[in-house]
């Protein structure tokens, strides 16, 4: 699970001050937020749905936009997590907690939470409803309900998790058994998954796979293992420059990587996982394993399926540049839910917020947009507990790196900015509003300002 995006390359926080946008000196306006268990009004300028870091982001922007009483968002979780952070939780590198706080907490100032669900969007009449049939109605909406975890499409999930050596990063309920596996361990195959849908994050599947093969070799277990990468793809990863510099590593740790496999079964007591082979449709192939981590089949959230701003997906339609939805001018979208060509990470949400608030401050105006989300993200991609290759790439699968070396190296100081600068970087810039991507530290290296 991908961080933010870009800063330094520094483990301290201290060298990157230099590169944060101006208005940081401000973040210690905000203070915590009492939630309201309801709607307390019927109308707001701009209505958010969904409170994960897109929609937080954009509600304190829109905050200094229109003010904090015009905006309100809808988010039924008590709870806020820093996702890419679960990736260390699972290899044990982090704790869990540290990756939560309270909804309420990184709610901005003064912005109306409300607590519940979306069940319908009516844009045609400027609307949506959520539970219990309350209606609320907006004069912009942002819609940022993020990717829906599908682990009952795999047949003998989500109740094989109640079996010991399974686990899988991308649940909260499943984390922590990721990392009781990996110590479990004994002798056999250890098997990591990658499903045949889109998912956020696409390097987290393998990134726990590196972290567990050198746990193994640290608590010399190493010899007795039999590392697998079952991926329903066709390449390791979608950008060649940092595909090559992954098989060499994949072929100096004797990692084995079996393509077009799909998960599709698992028999947790007896410890077997059932994959398809994709380029022979109905074949399956059964692996005994020993550790399996799982990452599941995701998809656009329900209420997003079959709805007016949805493509044929279920995924919201959006200019890909711009952010605006391609029919409704007063709808907009960021983030895992929409449908924008490019990786689903918190780097392209941090990078995504920068053009949305630019395109809606002209909207607002009643002027066309101007700028241009060029798909920038970012996957550091962890190889070990103190290395990263971070990657970072357009809509054109094409390198878009920061920093003036060759990023497909692993490094310490990556690992660093991934481990530690970048969670202080979400909780304290980003989900303040103040953080729009590494763009504009990007073009300083380029004009030779280091």
């Amino acid at each position: 699970m991908s961080a933010i995006g870009v800063v330094s390359s520094c483990s301290r926080l201290r060298p990157g001050v230099w590169l944060l946008k101006p208005g940081m000196q401000q973040i210690g306006s905000f203070g915590l937020h009492t939630a309201a268990r309801c709607a307390a009004k019927d109308y707001y300028e701009v209505l958010v749905l969904g409170g994960g870091a897109g929609g937080i982001t954009m509600s304190a922007r829109m905050k200094r936009k229109v003010g904090a009483g015009n905006v309100a968002v809808v988010e039924p979780s008590k709870t806020h997590y820093y996702q890419p952070l679960w990736t260390l939780v699972g290899g044990g590198a982090k704790q869990l907690a540290t990756s939560a706080r309270p909804t309420g907490s990184v709610m901005p100032k003064g912005v109306e939470w409300i607590k519940s669900r979306v069940t319908a969007l009516d844009p045609d009449k400027n609307c949506v409803w959520l539970e219990n049939d309350i209606k609320i109605s907006y004069k912009y909406l942002i819609i940022a309900l993020g990717i829906s975890l599908h682990y009952e499409k795999i047949k003998g999930l989500p109740e094989g998790f109640d079996h010991p050596k399974i686990g899988s990063n991308y649940s909260v309920h499943t984390v922590e058994k990721t990392w009781k596996a990996l110590q479990d361990f004994k002798e056999g195959n250890a098997i990591f998954t990658f499903p045949n849908t889109p998912v956020k994050c696409a390097g987290a599947p393998q990134k726990i796979m590196y972290l567990s093969e050198a746990y193994w070799r640290k608590t010399g277990k190493r010899s007795k293992a039999n590392i697998m990468f079952n991926t329903s793809l066709g390449v390791i990863f979608g950008v060649k420059k940092y595909a090559d510099a992954l098989l060499e590593i994949i072929k100096e740790r004797n990692i084995a990587i079996n393509y077009k496999r799909n998960l599709v079964e698992v028999r947790a007591d007896k410890q077997e996982a059932v994959f398809e082979n994709l380029d022979k449709p109905g074949v399956t192939e059964v692996h005994q394993y020993e550790m399996l981590h799982v990452t599941p089949p995701m998809g656009p959230p329900d209420v997003l399926i079959n709805s007016p701003v949805s493509d044929q997906i279920g995924w919201v339609d959006v200019d890909k540049e711009t952010l605006q939805h391609k029919k409704y001018p007063n709808v907009f979208g960021i983030g895992d839910c929409t449908n924008l060509p490019t990786s689903k990470t918190a780097a392209a949400v941090a990078a995504q917020s920068g053009v949305l608030d630019k395109t809606i401050s002209l909207v607002m105006k009643n002027q066309l947009p101007t700028k241009k989300y060029d798909g920038y993200t970012s996957c550091p991609l962890v190889t070990g507990y103190n290395k990263v290759i971070l990657a970072e790439f357009d809509y054109d699968a094409q390198p878009l790196e920061t920093f003036p070396i060759d990023q497909s190296k692993e490094r310490v100081t990556m690992y660093h900015m991934k481990a530690d600068m970048m969670p202080f970087l979400y909780w304290n810039m980003l989900l303040k509003g103040y953080w729009g991507g590494p763009a504009p530290v990007r073009k300083l290296m380029h004009l030779g300002l280091k």
